[in-house]
């Protein structure tokens, strides 16, 4: 499901939000765009995990670069549990309101390969290239997972049963008269183009 047209209508446009004048109403306005069900087409369904969608990793950072325009992933650490590769990271971004580091934890993981009929913890097994292969799909996995924790438009919902809808929040924040120029202009030019 995704934001009625009569409520699409009434979303700010990004660059609308990175006024310098920040509201209730603005954080209102980015978290009902920060989770609008990103475009069908993006979504893919998992080659391995049966009826499972995700974005793929390219989408997610579009998407960073796009709202955020500054982000970076940190690292926080690597290890091999079972057969696989865990990464976990944290995901800074840049808040387009406040313009301040904001950030997301995320964690994933991924196989390393073994030879065709060895058991899944055979380490005398593993393919030579399995560290340098799962090693990049885990960290893109906790990218995913961290910018997920961000809105519905990161994939937060894809494999949800229940879903909750956002687009009622807008306008139930009022705005303060005090700025009520700077809205009035915008809703004009908005009416005017």
């Amino acid at each position: 499901m995704t934001i009625n047209q009569k409520n699409m209508n009434k979303l700010p446009t990004i660059q609308e939000l990175r006024s310098d004048v920040m509201t209730k109403a603005d954080q209102n306005d980015l978290n009902v765009i920060l989770n609008v069900e990103p475009p069908k087409e993006w979504v893919k369904q998992h080659p391995f995990a049966k009826n499972v969608k995700y974005l793929p990793i390219e989408r997610i950072e579009y998407l960073l670069t796009r709202i955020f325009l500054k982000w970076f992933v940190e690292i926080k650490s690597t290890q091999i549990a079972a057969n696989s590769i865990v990464v976990t990271v944290r995901l800074f971004y840049q808040d387009v309101l406040t313009k301040e580091m904001l950030w997301q934890d995320g964690i994933g993981a991924a196989p390393l390969q073994t030879d065709k009929g060895a058991g899944a913890v055979d380490f005398n097994a593993i393919k030579s290239d399995a560290v340098m292969k799962a090693a990049p799909a885990a960290e893109s996995y906790a990218i995913k997972d961290a910018a997920e924790k961000i809105g519905k438009i990161f994939g937060k919902d894809l494999n949800r049963a229940d879903k909750i809808m956002y687009d009622n929040l807008l306008g139930t924040v009022n705005r303060t008269d005090e700025h009520a120029e700077i809205f009035d202009e915008q809703i004009n030019t908005k009416n005017n183009e």
